[in-house]
């Protein structure tokens, strides 16, 4: 079976630091596996994020998305390649303000017709259906993404990367606006999106309240072996 993710001695220096940062020797998530890093704010947790997308240039390693040699394609295909195979849920989120929540998630099949095949109907349909079960109704879906609460656009934003059942989704502390009852909906959804489409979801996060909802938790401490040199 290809993996959803491999990742393979990752290491990433901060400029003029004489030790790595980041430095990871094995990370694999089996197609529709659900693996949670947790660790305190900080960390690099997120960094490790920004690596595993290619939105950081990576300075050391191999990574294999879907069997594909991710981390050896040029920047231009990388970026062809994340929106045909990855829902990227970003910490600050990334929507565009004056279109509307609905909008935001429609425009995913956009920059990829593969993902769009994947969603039966009509992709506003499936935008909606998607919110809708993520609480946010019609009016809302409606309203321009700046109009929304912090929690609202959060939800946009997880929206956005199940819209055509990516075979990797990457999520970036997705509950941290949320309270109890949005949070588990939320996780809910995002596990009953990679059952049914079969996407690995590699998830970083501070709450230990979300575990229950995934395969494997990690301790970013015990992964990052620059964090063990450091202490």
């Amino acid at each position: 079976m290809i993996p959803a993710l491999d990742l393979e001695d990752l290491r990433f220096h901060h400029p003029g630091q004489p030790r790595p940062f980041i430095a990871v020797e094995r990370l694999t998530l089996a197609p529709g596996e659900r693996v949670l890093i947790h660790g305190p704010s900080g960390c690099g947790k997120s960094t490790l994020l920004s690596l595993v997308t290619g939105i950081r240039p990576l300075q050391r390693g191999d990574i294999h998305i879907a069997g594909e040699a991710f981390s050896g394609l040029s920047q231009r295909r990388r970026d062809a390649f994340r929106a045909d195979h990855m829902g990227v849920i970003f910490q600050a989120f990334n929507l565009l303000p004056y279109l509307s929540a609905l909008d935001n998630v429609a425009l995913t099949p956009a920059f990829s017709p593969r993902r769009r095949q994947r969603e039966a109907g009509e992709r506003a349909s499936a935008a909606l259906a998607l919110l809708r079960r993520l609480g946010l109704g019609e009016t809302v879906a409606r309203l321009p993404a700046h109009q929304l609460s912090f929690g609202q656009q959060q939800r946009v934003a997880a929206a956005r990367a199940l819209f055509g059942q990516p075979e990797l989704i990457v999520a970036d502390e997705p509950t941290s606006a949320l309270d109890s009852g949005h949070r588990d909906g939320l996780m809910r959804l995002l596990a009953d999106q990679c059952e049914r489409g079969g996407s690995a979801l590699l998830m970083v996060s501070h709450d230990p309240a979300v575990a229950l909802f995934f395969h494997r938790t990690l301790a970013f401490e015990d992964i990052n072996r620059a964090a063990r040199h450091a202490a």
